[in-house]
């Protein structure tokens, strides 16, 4: 027996038997005309599945809520035109039910509660209507060209429980329109009862709230999820995720709410709403649902506030504007949805939310697209983004929102290592000048700040860089971002308790962080000493990057604290596998190249905490695992007098690749490849051969030199943390 939860839709004619008995022939070929012409090309498009059809009615199962009611709507719709000139008697009506329910499938049919429902919904209905549960209504509301007015909890006939109501509004003119369900007095017998039922919830409610206090005297929580496309172009997305963005960070601006990251919330992005699921996942109360319809320059938001708890709408509304009021809907909105949870902006944060990023749509326009590019992680969205956020700044030198935007995409860039999009001192320097334009522009900001903290800390400016960091949530108390930086901050800073409050807020505001972000949250449960957490955050990273080894390295080192040393061995071969697929110069191949990675670690002990961790794991010393005979390495002189001056000239490890490192006689070196240039400085320190650029952090980056034995062919190799050159002197 199979079970599945679907959309079910139930339709009947009104008054059949009636019609029967009046004109048998001419119902029968009305039904059939109908049926052709109308209710299976329909059901067809919609994608639906006719179960069954009796005489008068049919029972039609989707996979879609949204298409179920579009269906019902634009039957009814249409067939109140096909009846136009009819005579009364004489019209075929339908009533239609809708249902988002729990059903049993046997063969063709099926069967249970779910389509029950349906039916007695279908049986309340108005002729020529449509009804609907309020399990259909939360995945319908806002995304389907309708509105609705809710009828309350209806006892339906044989159905145990009382089930929310909702009739559909079928007139164009009340399309997004939400009636809230009128209030029914009560007699004086049911007043009294209802007395006595408060005064029970209110006993309970105290019982509760003694075990529950702290939940009970926590701010509101709200995810705002992503407003749905309603344009009917794909190309459109961009602009309706744009809304939902800025409307997460007004709130967010809001000090008595917490709310929930884009991050998280995005990945709610097309499916179907389910409140419970929702509030289970993100830790939230309230949930605010939308779309966008933008037509030439008009544009229709449609918006609603749920609480999920009872499933009741606490806020609805409309707005139907010229493109170029956007910025006002936007204000206007946020503050309505604050009113209707109880917060009361200050005078500060209402000045911020109704301070519009840009007076110019075309460079608002670039904005959006942007972001849409950056989010996709990868290095061609990444380049596209960067060069939209630099046409935003083009187009509106004072867009603040643009340059804070392009500092944090160029701050990925350079932590991240993507050499293929811009150098990594190039990116440094990019993040530092926009952030800084940000803040000229615009010193509310909170973003500029965080991403500042992150440079600074990198550049081991220990007390500047938390400065910054608390200066970010100070401005932004909401943004799940500023507070990863400060833990970020906090944790190469040495402090570790102040860290895991940081990242534990961050985790609160944004339950799916993004991978980078969660695994900086997981090293610090490493370095404060929980391993189970560190291990449980380090394994989400994994799970949500499988293609990327670099993040299964310091789940090695967890593994390996927690005496799991099988676990760990088999995620360094696993993260090595991976991590030798990519370019990057920033991955954990190696303990040289962990080391230099995690070299702005204040306390040197944390540094060593992690390195031995993956030395037991069994994280090689050097690069693709190379080893050489001490007795072959290079004395100090020995190195200077090889390279100093001269030009090397090989191949890198693992593929072959052709090098060449040509070193001035004061060290000033160009180092090319097939695939990259750098400039450096190149110097012996003790036996080690050193290179410095602005790369890898800024940080130095040196490794021994081996002559090689004649097995191992003529010359020599280098190995450093970023990769193993073998070479030969040529001048």
């Amino acid at each position: 027996m199979e079970r599945r939860l679907t959309a079910i839709l139930a339709a009947d004619v009104v008054g059949y038997s009636r019609l029967m008995g009046e004109d048998e022939v001419g119902t029968l070929e009305g039904l059939k005309s109908c049926r052709r012409e109308l209710i299976d090309p329909e059901i067809k498009k919609h994608h639906g599945r006719m179960i069954k059809l009796m005489g008068d009615g049919a029972l039609v199962e989707f996979a879609s809520v949204v298409d179920a009611v579009q269906c019902a709507a634009v039957i009814q719709r249409r067939m109140a035109d096909r009846n136009k000139g009819t005579a009364e008697a004489r019209q075929i009506r339908f009533r239609i039910g809708v249902n988002l329910g729990d059903i049993i499938v046997e063969g063709d049919d099926i069967y249970g509660d779910g389509v029950n429902i349906a039916a007695r919904l279908q049986a309340i209905a108005e002729p020529g209507g449509i009804c609907i549960s309020g399990t259909a209504f939360d995945h319908a509301a806002h995304k389907v060209d309708v509105g609705f007015a809710g009828l309350g909890e209806q006892r339906l006939k044989n159905i145990a429980n009382p089930i929310r109501v909702y009739r559909v509004l079928l007139d164009p003119g009340e399309s997004g329109k939400i009636v809230a369900a009128p209030h029914r007095p009560g007699s004086p017998i049911m007043i009294l009862a209802g007395v006595a039922g408060l005064l029970i919830v209110l006993l309970a409610g105290i019982f509760a709230w003694q075990w529950q206090r702290p939940a009970a005297l926590g701010k509101p929580s709200v995810a705002v999820l992503p407003f749905a496309n309603l344009s009917g172009d794909p190309s459109q997305d961009y602009f309706a995720d744009g809304i939902t963005e800025d409307l997460i960070t007004d709130l967010a601006k809001l000090s008595g709410l917490d709310v929930i990251a884009r991050n998280s919330v995005f990945a709610y992005k097309g499916k179907p709403l389910v409140l419970a699921d929702v509030g289970r996942d993100l830790g939230v109360r309230f949930v605010v649902d939308g779309s966008v319809r933008r037509t030439g320059d008009q544009i229709r938001l449609n918006a609603q506030l749920i609480d999920i708890a009872t499933g009741d709408n606490l806020w609805a509304n409309r707005f139907d504007r010229g493109i170029a009021e956007v910025f006002a809907v936007q204000d206007e909105m946020s503050l309505e949805v604050a009113k209707a949870l109880g917060v009361q902006p200050s005078a500060t944060e209402s000045e911020r939310m109704a301070r519009p990023p840009t007076s110019n749509l075309e460079a608002y326009d670039y904005y959006l697209r942007a972001e849409q590019a950056a989010r996709s992680g990868g290095g061609s969205g990444l380049r596209k983004a960067l060069a939209l956020y630099e046409k935003a700044e083009e187009v509106d030198t004072a867009f603040a929102e643009a340059f804070a935007a392009d500092a944090r995409t160029s701050v990925y860039v350079w932590r991240a290592g993507f050499d293929d999009i811009t150098q990594s001192a190039l990116a440094r320097k990019r993040a530092y000048e926009k952030a800084g334009k940000a803040l000229e522009l615009d010193p509310d900001l909170s973003s500029p700040y965080a991403l500042l903290g992150i440079m600074q800390v990198i550049d081991r400016h220990y007390d500047e860089a938390i400065a910054s960091a608390k200066r970010a949530v100070a401005i932004g108390p909401g943004d799940a971002g500023t507070h990863i930086a400060l833990g970020y901050v906090q944790l190469f800073a040495g402090n570790h308790a102040e860290a895991a409050n940081a990242v534990e807020t961050a985790l609160k505001l944004d339950p799916n962080l993004p991978p980078m972000d969660r695994e900086i949250a997981g090293l610090v449960f490493l370095l404060q000493g929980d391993t189970a957490k560190a291990i449980e955050t380090l394994e989400r990273t994994r799970d949500d990057a499988p293609a990327d080894g670099g993040f299964r390295i310091l789940l090695a080192a967890a593994y390996a604290r927690a005496g799991r040393l099988h676990d760990a061995k088999a995620a360094i071969a696993d993260g090595l596998r991976l991590v030798a697929r990519t370019e990057s110069f920033a991955r954990a191949r190696s303990l040289a190249s962990v080391g230099n990675i995690f070299g702005h670690l204040r306390n040197v002990e944390d540094l060593t905490f992690i390195v031995d961790a993956l030395r037991e794991a069994g994280l090689p010393e050097w690069p693709f695992g190379f080893t050489a005979d001490e007795k072959d390495r290079l004395k100090g002189e020995e190195i200077t007098s090889l390279v100093i001056g001269k030009t090397l000239k090989g191949q890198l490890e693992p593929d072959g690749q052709p090098a060449i490192m040509q070193v001035g006689p004061d060290g000033t070196t160009g180092f090319r490849t097939m695939t990259r240039m750098l400039t450096e400085r190149v110097y012996v320190e003790r036996d080690l051969l050193c290179e410095q650029s602005e790369n890898l952090f800024g940080l130095p980056v040196c490794g021994p030199v081996y002559r090689r034995t004649e097995g191992a062919g003529t010359g020599y190799s280098y190995v450093n943390a970023t990769m193993v050159f073998h070479f030969v002197t040529v001048n």
